[in-house]
C-alpha cells in the first residue's frame, strides 16, 4: 500500500471501522499522556485509562452512547493546558486527548469524517518529537533525510498501515477482532514515540 492508497484507504473509513481506527491510534499514544501525568505529579494516569477502557467498551455496545457527552467533560477535565506548562511532554500528552476526543465525537457525529485529521495528528506527534529530540542542529535537508529513514516513522506508517488494512478486511467488529486490534495498539506499552510505562 503506497502513500496515496493509504489515504484514500483511511479516508474511506467510516462507521465502527473509523471509530476503531481512532481508538487505536489514541491506545497507541496513551503512554504520552501516562508519563506526561507522572511527570508532572497529576494524578490523571488512571482516570483517563480508565475513560479509554469505557471508550473500547462503547465500540460493541451502543447503549453507552447516551453517556458520551459526559465521557467528554471527564476527558476535558483531564486534558492539560499547554501553555500551563513548560515541559515539551504536555504536547504529546495533548495530542493523545485530541485523539480520544475524535474518537468519542465519532460517535456522536458518525456522518463527520475525522479519520484522516487524526492520522496525520498521530504522525504530526512523532515528527514533532524527533524534531526536537534530534533535528536541533539540523538544516532542513537534513531533517527531511533524518524522517524519512527514523525508525520512529517508520513504525507509525506501518502501524497505521496495517490498522487500515485489518480493519477493511474485517466484517464485523466481533469481540476477538477488538481484543487483537487493541493489543497491536498497546504495543507492549510503547507508546508511538518509542516511549513506554515502565521507562
Amino acid at each position: 500500500m503506497n502513500a496515496n492508497q493509504f489515504i484514500k484507504a483511511v479516508s474511506q473509513l467510516q462507521g465502527w471501522r473509523e471509530c476503531a481506527f481512532l481508538l487505536a491510534l489514541a491506545e497507541r499514544s496513551f503512554p504520552n499522556y501516562a508519563l506526561f501525568a507522572d511527570a508532572v505529579g497529576l494524578k490523571t494516569g488512571a482516570k483517563m485509562r480508565q475513560l479509554l477502557d469505557i471508550s473500547w467498551d462503547l465500540l460493541q455496545d451502543d447503549s453507552g452512547e447516551a453517556t458520551i457527552p459526559q465521557l467528554l467533560v471527564k476527558l476535558e477535565g483531564l486534558s492539560p493546558d499547554v501553555e500551563a506548562y513548560d515541559a515539551y511532554g504536555v504536547y504529546p500528552a495533548f495530542d493523545f486527548c485530541q485523539l480520544l476526543e475524535q474518537a468519542l465525537l465519532n460517535r456522536l457525529n458518525p456522518s463527520r469524517h475525522r479519520a484522516s485529521d487524526a492520522s496525520r495528528l498521530a504522525t504530526a506527534t512523532v515528527v514533532s518529537f524527533i524534531e526536537v529530540s534530534e533535528g536541533d542542529e539540523l538544516d532542513n535537508d537534513e531533517l527531511v533525510r533524518l524522517l524519512d529513514h527514523h525508525p520512529l516513522i517508520k513504525e507509525d506508517k506501518a502501524f497505521q498501515r496495517d490498522l487500515v488494512l485489518s480493519l477493511k478486511r474485517q466484517r464485523t467488529p466481533t469481540e476477538s477482532f477488538i481484543e487483537k486490534l487493541r493489543g497491536d495498539a498497546v504495543n507492549g506499552g510503547v507508546s508511538n514515540l518509542g516511549i513506554a510505562l515502565g521507562d
